[in-house]
């Protein structure tokens, strides 16, 4: 629930089309935690601002910050928040299960998004030409979610891991959406395999 408070405690630098952001934005959802939201425009190179560049010097979103500590990395920031606010737990008790968890998490974020994300598909599209940086995209996504569909296929309940919205949801969600909305590639079969629930989605 984002606030426009400045007394949250909490807050979180995004962009709205991240899907890094997208994540935090879901784990903050799920573990009801009031934050105050500040937007960064990656379009306009809002990232390189100087007030910024001391938040995060890598110039990427998202980052947290919570009192004295900050925290860059999506991945970083969803095992903090799990860490230190317990409440809807996304990491299962089970180690199994717990590490399919963070498979999943790190397949989307190592092996499929950052490589369709803007500087990566700015480079191609002034390397080649525009129609290079879509099929680029495609490929990987397709690739990515291809090695996905055989890690969970015999593991997926109402949700990618089991019956209960887990960390591999947080991360496959934003990714499936950004993968069909702004890629172009048709997810449907995906949709119905990982029985996900858009229900989490935040704006």
């Amino acid at each position: 629930m984002a606030s426009e408070s400045k007394e949250a405690k909490l807050t979180l630098y995004s962009y709205w089309r991240s899907s890094c952001a997208h994540r935090i934005r879901i784990v903050l959802h799920l573990k009801g935690l009031e934050y105050e939201y500040k937007a960064v425009n990656l379009l306009k190179d809002e990232q390189s601002n100087p007030e910024f560049v001391k938040i995060n010097p890598v110039k990427y979103v998202p980052a947290l910050v919570d009192g004295d500590t900050v925290v860059s990395d999506s991945f970083a920031i969803a095992l903090y928040l799990e860490d230190k606010y317990p409440q809807h737990p996304l990491l299962p008790q089970d180690l199994k299960k717990k590490a399919l968890n963070l498979q999943v998490a790190s397949i989307v974020s190592s092996s499929i998004q950052p490589l369709q994300n803007l500087p990566v598909l700015s480079w191609i599209e002034s390397k080649f030409n525009p129609d290079e940086k879509l099929k680029w995209a495609q490929h990987h996504i397709n690739k990515g979610f291809t090695a996905l569909e055989k890690l969970l296929k015999d593991h997926a309940g109402k949700y990618a891991t089991g019956d209960e919205v887990q960390l591999a949801d947080v991360f496959l969600e934003p990714q499936i959406y950004a993968g069909s909305k702004r890629f172009q590639v048709d997810m449907v079969m995906l949709l119905i395999f990982f029985s996900l629930s858009y229900s989490c989605q935040t704006p």
